[in-house]
């Protein structure tokens, strides 16, 4: 089998192009056997003799078409390479520029998320007063307050005073209350009969300011 092999692959490449190639060796040799062993005189042999030299050139013509039809293959097969290398690294290259890709995708609709929240936040703060106008509404507000302290504070103090007033005008009450009493046991005491006529004449009535105002007045 591995005979049959050899032979088959020494005749393809004896075939070149398949165009007859392995023939016209064979039509060469034969010839070239026939031309040895004939017994003609040299003026005969030499058309045989012109023919195998045309047969020969043709055979090295077709040995160099395929020598360089050998190198030309070659050399495409090593650009064949370098372009499969070439594709291969732009295709590396795509994967990578696609996984760049995807990641600059995250962080640009992160950036639109955040520019689209940034709008909101700016349209809300635009309908807001500024910085200025509240400080001076701030400000405005601290001297309202320090003002309502300030009048908290007097009314507290004219508070305190009024109830001190109260305090010593409650205490003037209770001790005049204490001697209108001690005079009217005094009075009764002495003449019980004359009740009436003490309650009519002695009633005495306290002004406002703690004056004992008579009621005959």
């Amino acid at each position: 089998m591995a005979n049959d092999e050899s032979v088959i692959k020494r005749r393809l490449l004896i075939d070149g192009d398949g165009t007859g190639d392995d023939r016209r060796l064979n039509a060469l040799l034969k010839s070239f056997i026939k031309w040895s062993n004939t017994k003609d005189t040299p003026e005969n042999t030499q058309a045989a003799y012109d023919t195998m030299l045309g047969q020969l050139a043709q055979c090295e013509f077709t040995v160099r078409k395929s020598a360089f039809s050998r190198k030309m293959m070659q050399d495409e097969m090593t650009n064949y390479k370098d372009i499969s290398k070439s594709i291969d690294g732009g295709i590396e290259q795509a994967k990578i520029q696609i996984a760049q890709s995807k990641e600059n995708l995250v962080i640009a609709k992160k950036i639109r998320k955040n520019r689209m929240e940034y709008d909101v936040l700016a349209k809300i703060i635009s309908q807001q007063p500024d910085r200025k106008e509240t400080m001076a509404k701030l400000e405005s507000l601290k001297r309202d307050l320090d003002h309502l302290k300030n009048a908290r504070t007097k009314l507290d103090h004219k508070l305190e005073y009024r109830r001190n007033d109260f305090g010593v005008l409650m205490r003037s009450i209770q001790e005049l209350q204490k001697k209108l009493d001690g005079e009217d046991v005094s009075a009764i005491e002495e003449d019980p009969t004359d009740n009436d006529k003490n309650n009519d004449d002695d009633i005495e009535v306290m002004s406002v300011d703690g004056e004992i105002l008579d009621d005959s007045k």
